[in-house]
């Protein structure tokens, strides 16, 4: 896997200011989103010198029940991302990508494993629309959705860009996100590990073993 080390506040500043176009804004039918690819998007890793705490976020998971994140992924590896399901690439290629690389995984492996997704686009991601789109993906994949400035917060808590929905000229939702998939170590509960957008299957296939261990991939 290529890879390159950052600080999480080099990364935190460039995530900020770097913002480019999620789908190519051509299909009528499809929503437009706006997201943030962080520092040097040709690598497919960052492994981070200074590792982001977790997010202290408590939100409503697919059943409609209190999920706190820190406490229910405790010791566990974690993959956490940001994006909604109206998303017409980014998103659905990125969890896709990442439960096709699971099954590599022994099956203990895949159980241990904690993947995240908070939706950003609370107003339309209801429990149940989550619950139904993360289950075309992965039925053990974990959504959660909430208040907006919460989320938004514990976005930006790990360098990741989170705005507002809102519609362009033509009426299209748009939402503003960052792209990056934040990995969690068991050993440490700390996120010292940045997927961007550009990870592929292989990527997170040769990743996830060392992710599982908590060592650097």
């Amino acid at each position: 896997m290529r890879k390159k080390t950052f600080t999480a506040a080099a990364l935190l500043a460039a995530a900020t200011l770097t913002l480019s176009a999620c789908g190519s804004g051509d299909d009528e039918k499809s929503p437009v989103a706006v997201v943030s690819g962080g520092s040097d998007a040709s690598q497919a890793a960052t492994v981070l010198e200074q590792p982001f705490e977790k997010p202290g976020l408590v939100l409503t998971d697919t059943h409609g029940k209190k999920y706190d994140l820190r406490k229910e992924t405790k010791g566990h590896p974690t993959l956490l991302y940001f994006g909604y399901t109206h998303c017409p690439d980014i998103c659905p290629t990125t969890m896709s990508n990442i439960a096709v690389a699971m099954k590599a995984l022994p099956k203990d492996e895949q159980d241990d494993l904690r993947v995240v997704f908070v939706t950003t686009d609370p107003g339309r991601d209801t429990p149940a629309e989550l619950g139904k789109w993360l289950k075309g993906i992965d039925p053990g994949f974990i959504g959660l959705t909430g208040d907006f400035a919460t989320v938004q917060a514990g976005a930006r808590s790990v360098g990741i860009s989170v705005e507002p929905t809102t519609k362009d000229k033509n009426g299209k939702p748009v939402s503003v996100h960052g792209t990056q998939v934040v990995a969690f170590s068991p050993k440490t509960d700390a996120g010292y590990v940045l997927y961007r957008e550009s990870a592929t299957v292989d990527d997170y296939t040769k990743g996830l073993p060392k992710i599982v261990e908590g060592a650097n991939p």
